[in-house]
């Protein structure tokens, strides 16, 4: 139990990382259905209800009345950068690359937070925890990169644009995260997401309403199937994905939470061949052994 309590974050950012390999999955199987801005905002007002019961149970409050002007500055900020920027851009490149390959590119959130952390929190990492952050990219960039055949270059096959919108995801994410941190301080974190949310469907309602979307938005209602990955996503996305990495960035090194959370890409392998009968390579075996050995060195 003492060790439990002493690894609280860290144990947090391994439930966020299966929380989100189920997320990524559920949302990439409704965002080509429905589109990625209908998705996000719907995501995020079933994510809000969920949260709403959980914190008017646990808390007795339904509403984060008690958060302090900073607070809801810093959080809401959170919200804007972390899901409209961030995700905006992830969910784009889960129609061009797949949920797949798009979190498998999102393994440049470490470094970036750490990064961040580093100039916002003036935080630090020990070497072991740097080692077994380098060690879980160096596993998840072999199950990226291919030969393709002798005397070939080492390439990547995925199209430029989706690259470039699984970056600005990571991008969103990092410094989101870390804007998390700091705005929280000692608040609740399930309170605090119900900030983050509440930014994050005020800055989709505005550019819905700048870019005429909105008719889209409710016609997609209509898409049974999208709406049930839909509610599968946001059960296990906003609201418990979202207030697990909160709850872990509070008690761990923003750096140290953000690598455990990035071994989705290496979950989503056994799930990938299971629901989508997709083939794995030696070479990704080797990578998701190499990232569970880094994250393992993260918890010494």
């Amino acid at each position: 139990m003492e060790y439990l309590n002493s690894h609280l974050g860290e144990f947090a950012a391994l439930a966020v990382a299966l929380f989100w390999t189920i997320t990524a999955l559920a949302f990439e199987s409704a965002s080509k259905r429905i589109g990625s801005l209908a998705v996000n905002i719907i995501r995020l007002v079933l994510g809000f209800i969920f949260i709403t019961f959980f914190t008017l149970i646990v808390r007795g409050k339904a509403f984060p009345s008690d958060a302090t002007g900073e607070n809801w500055l810093w959080l809401s900020l959170s919200g804007l950068v972390g899901f409209v920027f961030g995700d905006y851009f992830l969910f784009k490149s889960f129609t061009v690359i797949g949920s797949r390959f798009a979190m498998l590119i999102m393994t440049v959130v470490p470094p970036l937070t750490a990064l961040f952390g580093l100039l916002v929190l003036g935080e630090s990492m020990g070497i072991i925890a740097v080692s077994g952050m380098f060690i879980v990219l160096i596993g998840i960039a072999l199950a990226i990169f291919s030969r393709p055949g002798k005397g070939e270059k080492i390439s990547l096959k995925l199209a430029p644009k989706g690259v470039l919108y699984a970056l600005g995801g990571a991008i969103g994410q990092a410094a989101g995260l870390v804007l998390s941190k700091y705005g929280m301080k000692d608040y609740d974190p399930f309170a605090s997401t119900q900030i983050r949310i509440l930014a994050g469907i005020g800055g989709y309602s505005l550019l819905l309403f700048l870019l005429s979307k909105w008719k889209s938005v409710i016609n997609s209602l209509s898409d049974i199937i999208a709406i049930k990955s839909l509610l599968i996503g946001a059960f296990f996305g906003p609201f418990l994905g979202v207030s697990f990495s909160l709850l872990s960035v509070k008690y761990t090194e923003t750096g140290i939470a953000s690598t455990i959370m990035a071994i989705v890409p290496v979950l989503i392998i056994p799930l990938s061949i299971m629901l989508y009968k997709e083939k794995t390579t030696v070479k990704e075996v080797v990578g998701a052994l190499l990232s569970v050995l880094g994250v393992a060195l993260l918890f010494i």
